[in-house]
């Protein structure tokens, strides 16, 4: 019998990554929650075990977790912590739940614009960056259930809700990579305060957070059906956007101008949370067909094996705005940076995507 894709993939990570090669960042964090994901829905322990050798070094018994650094008040740093909860709920060890609470606690004082909503970086005030809200999102949501606290719950909801409606653009319905309060960045809208193009995986990431919040939002939350509703809409904004390919664009509505190109990470997300929303009953059945075009598409033009290991490729490297150099937030500015092969950036939402899609399928 043929192995599920998403082993494959996981198999191929655990090979190139391994005991003391793990750094407190969100990449990282992404792929192990996936692989854990992976492990979890095909009870196979050994993943459980490469994983945990990976963060054993990290979290010291006083649950002080190596090179994190609070203070900084950077939301990226958070989403590392996600697979601390399985790691608690298997191991029992009491670092593990101590390390969650000193990340919980970096959120109790984490600044915020006036709107409510968190600032991205305390080096990026006032500004929100869809790539936060996924960053802490899901992680808050799951804190906040676990210990009975509902108004934190409600607080992540309504910063979701917040952010779309700040980021949203009226004519396409997609939203924009960041948005500053202040109106003091060069890249932002005099009048919106908005960046000034919408970049896929920015949107990828605000999509999986809503996805993935709702999990923990009861059928009973008087907001739940706005946060599905989000799904909805920017689910169908995407569509007209979608490549013959299957895939999604680095800037998603600028198609093939020269210089854009078909982008992995983006377009993983963006699989995940289409066959997910199918499955949550969040979307119609037709989304699960865009879904499985949009993985057909990676595995044609971006995978690769080498008789040994699959490797990813087409994955933006990063991109960001403002700092130094000055990135403005130009379409010039985000097809120029670097394009990587097996950066986790993408390898961990296309694992997702994959096991979405063996869930379909089962």
């Amino acid at each position: 019998m043929e192995k599920p894709f998403s082993l494959e993939m996981v198999k191929s990570v655990k090979k190139r990554y391994t005991k003391g090669m793990m750094k407190w960042h969100y990449e990282h964090g992404l792929v192990l929650f996936a692989s854990l994901s992976v492990s979890s829905y095909y009870s196979i322990s050994s993943i459980y075990d490469w994983v945990y050798s990976l963060y054993d070094p990290m979290i010291k018994e006083n649950g002080e977790i190596i090179t994190y650094r609070k203070g900084e008040y950077n939301l990226d740093q958070i989403n590392a912590g996600r697979a601390l909860f399985t790691l608690y709920d298997r191991s029992k060890e009491e670092r593990f739940a101590l390390a969650l609470d000193e990340l919980h606690n970096q959120l109790l004082t984490q600044p915020r614009c006036k709107c409510g909503v968190y600032w991205h970086k305390e080096i990026y005030p006032w500004q929100i960056w869809l790539d936060g809200l996924y960053m802490e999102g899901p992680f808050k949501a799951e804190y906040a259930i676990r210990h009975n606290n509902n108004e934190e719950l409600d607080d992540v909801i309504n910063q979701l809700i917040i952010t779309n409606k700040l980021l949203k653009d009226s004519k396409t319905g997609l939203l924009y990579h960041a948005y500053d309060e202040s109106r003091g960045q060069r890249w932002s809208d005099i009048n919106t305060g908005c960046s000034p193009h919408f970049w896929s995986r920015s949107i990828g990431w605000y999509l999986m957070a809503v996805i993935d919040v709702l999990d923990f939002v009861s059928l009973s939350d008087g907001k739940r059906e706005s946060l599905i509703n989000i799904v909805k809409e920017l689910s169908l904004s995407l569509l007209p956007f979608q490549d013959e390919s299957g895939m999604w664009w680095q800037v998603t509505d600028e198609g093939k101008r020269e210089g854009n190109y078909l982008e992995t990470s983006a377009t993983s997300m963006f699989a995940y949370s289409f066959f997910k929303g199918v499955r949550m009953g969040y979307l119609d059945s037709s989304f699960r067909e865009r879904a499985q075009k949009a993985i057909d598409g990676i595995k044609s033009k971006y995978l690769t094996f080498d008789g040994n290991e699959y490797h990813l490729g087409g994955i933006c490297s990063v991109a960001g705005l403002g700092g130094n150099p000055y990135r403005d937030g130009s379409f010039k500015y985000y097809v120029k940076e670097k394009i990587a092969t097996d950066d986790f950036k993408g390898v961990g939402p296309f694992i997702l995507a994959l096991l979405e899609e063996e869930k379909a399928i089962k």
